[in-house]
C-alpha cells in the first residue's frame, strides 16, 4: 500500500466519530466533491471490491464504489493526483470500471474528456460498467460511442440523461436504474440488445429515431413523463410488457421487424401508437388504456384479448387479424380497416415493404367472444372467421361499410344420393363448424375455425338473433333477413325444442324458407295448382251441365200449382276426362281458389272438397311468396 493510501485510510479512522471524540471533522474528500448518497445500511455489501469511505456503525459497508485499479478508494473519493494520474492514462476505447461510483457533472465530464477521440471529439467506451453508479446534475453521454458492453443496471441519474446520437456495438443494459430527469436516447444506435427492464423514467423519455438492432427490452418500466418513440426502428421486436406509460405515448411511423409485446402494459394518459407498421404481431393483451388512445398498425396480427378501454378510442388497421376476446370497451371504440397506405402528419405514406409479401391488406376479426360490443363500431371489416358466441350486448353492434361474413358452400351436392344446394345467405364461422363436424356434412363447411369448441344450435341461435337486431336497428332489412334464416335454422336444431314445434319449423322452412324464399314458395304455389288442376279435370268437374226437372200436382177443383225443382248430381264424365275445354274450366278455377274468388261451377262432390282445400292452402303459399319478396326489398 502507498503512502497515499495508507493517508487516505488513517484519515477515514480520523473521521470516525468513535474515534474523534469531539474533534473538528475534517474534509473526507476533495473539494468540489458531494458526498455520495448511502444505500440503505441493511443492503447486502457488493460483490466488487467497494471503497467503503464514511463507514459508519449505522452503515458497516460505506462507499460502495468500486476501489480504482491500483487504489483502495473510487473515483470519487480519490486524491486529486491520483484521479488525474488514473485519467491520464484511459485512452478511447479503454474498458472502464465505475460500479457503485458517485459522479459530479465535473467528474463525469472529466473521464468523458479523458476517452473523446482526438478525430471525432467524441467520447469512445470499450466495455462500460456503470452498476449502480449515481449521477449528479446532467449526465451527457451524447454521441458517445460503446464498442463493448454498456452496463448501467441499477444506476441512478438525478438531472438529464444525454445519451443521443449514441453507438452501443455491444449489449446496453439499463435494467432497474432510475432517471429523475430527461432520458435522452434520440437518434441512438443500438447494435446488439438494449435492456431497459423495470427502469424508472420519472420524466420524459426520448427514443425518437432510435434504432434497435438486437430485442428492445421495456418490461415493467415505468414512464412518469412523455415517452417519444416517434421514428424508431425496432430490428429485432420491442417488449413492454406490464410497463407503465403514465404520460402520453407516441410510436408514430415507428417500424417494428418482429414482435411487438405491450402485453398487460398500461397507458394512463393518450397513447398514440402509430402509424407503425410491425412484421411481426401486436400484442396488447391485456393492455390497459385509460386515455384517448389513436392505435395505427400494419401487422398481420393484432391481439387485444382482455384490453380496457376506459376512454374513446379508434383501431385503424391493414393486413391484420385481431382479437378482441373478452375486452372491455367502456367507451366508443371504432376498428376499421383502412384502404390506402397510412400517411404521416407530413404527407409521407408509411412504408410496408416487411408486408409484402401478405396476399392483400384486408382486415379480420378473429373474435369478439366475453367483450360488451355495447359501444363498438366495426366498420369495413371481414367477419367470416369471427367468434360471436358468448359476446355481450350483441344487438348494440353497429356495422359500417362493407362489413362481410362467412356464406355457404356453394354448388350442388349430393347426400344419401339425392341432390341438394344451399340458397346464399350470410353464415356465422361456429356454424360452419358445427355443421362440418356433422356426420355426413355436405362439402364446403368450414371444420377448421380455431376456437369454435362446442358452439351448437343452442348456443348460435341468440347469436343471430342478436346480430339481425343490429341490422334491423342499422335499417338493413335484407341483411337481417339472413340472420334471421339462421336463427330459424339454430331453432329448428336445437334439441330443446318440442318435437311437434320442430315439425311446424320444418313444414315452414320446407315451404318458403322461413318466409324468406320466395322462389321456394312459389315453386310450392305452381306445383299446388298443377294438383289441383289435375284434380279437378279427373274427378272435380261434372261431366254434363246436370239438367232441372220440375214436378207439380194439378188440384182437382183447380187452384194453385207447386212445383218442385230438382237438379241431378254432378256426375263425372265417362268419356275422356282431359280435354282442352276441361283445362280451361279448372284453371279459372284454380286461380280463382289462389285469390279467394269461388269459381260458381258446376263441380262433383269431390271437387268441391278439392276447391275447398285450394282456397286455404294456395293463398297461404301465395302469401308466403309475398312476404319474403317484401323482406328482401324493403329498406
Amino acid at each position: 500500500m502507498g503512502t497515499v493510501d495508507l493517508v487516505a485510510r488513517l484519515m477515514t479512522l480520523v473521521r470516525s466519530p468513535a474515534a474523534c471524540g469531539n474533534l473538528p471533522a475534517l474534509p473526507d474528500r476533495p473539494s468540489g466533491m458531494p458526498h455520495p448518497s448511502p444505500e440503505p445500511s441493511s443492503a447486502p455489501p457488493p460483490d466488487w471490491p467497494n471503497c467503503g469511505h464514511g463507514i459508519t456503525p449505522e452503515d458497516p459497508v460505506g462507499c460502495r464504489g468500486i476501489d480504482v485499479p491500483g487504489h483502495s478508494e473510487c473515483l470519487a473519493h480519490l486524491a486529486d493526483a491520483d484521479r488525474d494520474s488514473y485519467l491520464s492514462r484511459l485512452a478511447p476505447g479503454t474498458d472502464i470500471d465505475h460500479r457503485g461510483t458517485t459522479f459530479t457533472e465535473s467528474l463525469l465530464n472529466a473521464l468523458l474528456d479523458a476517452l473523446r477521440d482526438p478525430a471525432t471529439g467524441d467520447p469512445v467506451f470499450g466495455d462500460a460498467r456503470f452498476r449502480s453508479a449515481t449521477f449528479h446534475g446532467d449526465a451527457w453521454f451524447e454521441l458517445a460511442t460503446f464498442r463493448g458492453e454498456a452496463r448501467f443496471q441499477f444506476a441512478t441519474f438525478q438531472g438529464d440523461a444525454v445519451f443521443g446520437g449514441g453507438t452501443f456495438n455491444g449489449k446496453a443494459e439499463f435494467v432497474k436504474a432510475t432517471f429523475h430527469g430527461d432520458a435522452v436516447f434520440e437518434a441512438a444506435a443500438f447494435e446488439r440488445g438494449a435492456g431497459f427492464r423495470e427502469v424508472v423514467f420519472e420524466d420524459d423519455a426520448r427514443f425518437s429515431g432510435t434504432a434497435f438492432h438486437g430485442q428492445a427490452g421495456f418490461g415493467r418500466a415505468a414512464i412518469h413523463g412523455n415517452a417519444g418513440f416517434v421514428r424508431a426502428t425496432f430490428h429485432s421486436g420491442a417488449r413492454f410488457q406490464e410497463a407503465t406509460f403514465r404520460g402520453d405515448a407516441d410510436f408514430e411511423a415507428a417500424t417494428i421487424h418482429g414482435d411487438a409485446g405491450f402485453v398487460k402494459t398500461v397507458f394512463e394518459r393518450a397513447a398514440t401508437l402509430g402509424p407503425l407498421t410491425c412484421g411481426g404481431r401486436v400484442q396488447l393483451s391485456g393492455a390497459e388504456f385509460g386515455g384517448p388512445a389513436t392505435l395505427s398498425f400494419a401487422t398481420p396480427s393484432l391481439e387485444c384479448r382482455r384490453t380496457r378501454w376506459s376512454s374513446t378510442a379508434e383501431v385503424r388497421l391493414r393486413y391484420a387479424t385481431a382479437d378482441f376476446a373478452h375486452a372491455v370497451f367502456e367507451y366508443p371504440l371504432t376498428i376499421a380497416a383502412e384502404a390506402d397506405l397510412f400517411v404521416l402528419p407530413d404527407g409521407q405514406p408509411v412504408a410496408e415493404q416487411a408486408l409484402a409479401h401478405l396476399p392483400d391488406s384486408r382486415v379480420r376479426l378473429a373474435s369478439l367472444r366475453g367483450a360488451d360490443a355495447a359501444h363498438l363500431v366495426l366498420s369495413d371489416i371481414d367477419l367470416s372467421g369471427c367468434l360471436f358466441a358468448g359476446t355481450v350486448h350483441l344487438d348494440q353492434l353497429r356495422l359500417e361499410g362493407a362489413c362481410t361474413f362467412d356464406t355457404v358452400p356453394p354448388g350442388v351436392h349430393w347426400r344419401r344420393g339425392w341432390p341438394m344446394w344451399f340458397t346464399g345467405r350470410r353464415v356465422l364461422a361456429e356454424e360452419h363448424h358445427w355443421r362440418a363436424s356433422r356426420p355426413g356434412a355436405a362439402r364446403g363447411w368450414n371444420v377448421a375455425v380455431l376456437g369454435a369448441g362446442r358452439a351448437g344450435p343452442l348456443q348460435l341461435a341468440p347469436v343471430y338473433r342478436a346480430l339481425r337486431k343490429a341490422f334491423e336497428d342499422g335499417k338493413h332489412e335484407p341483411g337481417a333477413a339472413d340472420f334471421y334464416y339462421g336463427e330459424m335454422e339454430m331453432r329448428r336444431h336445437a334439441g330443446d325444442i318440442p318435437r311437434s314445434e320442430r315439425r311446424l319449423l320444418t313444414a315452414y322452412w320446407a315451404l318458403s324458407g322461413y318466409g324468406l324464399r320466395a322462389s321456394r314458395a312459389l315453386v310450392w304455389l305452381g306445383a299446388t295448382m298443377f294438383i289441383t288442376i289435375v284434380l279437378l279435370m279427373s274427378v272435380g268437374l261434372a261431366g254434363d251441365t246436370p239438367q232441372q226437372t220440375a214436378i207439380g200436382t194439378l188440384p182437382a177443383g183447380g187452384g194453385k200449382v207447386t212445383f218442385e225443382i230438382d237438379k241431378n248430381d254432378p256426375r263425372n264424365p265417362t268419356g275422356n276426362r282431359f280435354t282442352g275445354e276441361r283445362f280451361e274450366k279448372a284453371l279459372g278455377i284454380t286461380f280463382n281458389s289462389v285469390v279467394f274468388r269461388s269459381s260458381a261451377q258446376d263441380l262433383t262432390t269431390s271437387g268441391t272438397y278439392i276447391e275447398m282445400g285450394s282456397r286455404i292452402i294456395e293463398p297461404v303459399i301465395l302469401g308466403l311468396a309475398v312476404l319474403a319478396v317484401r323482406n328482401r326489398v324493403k329498406r
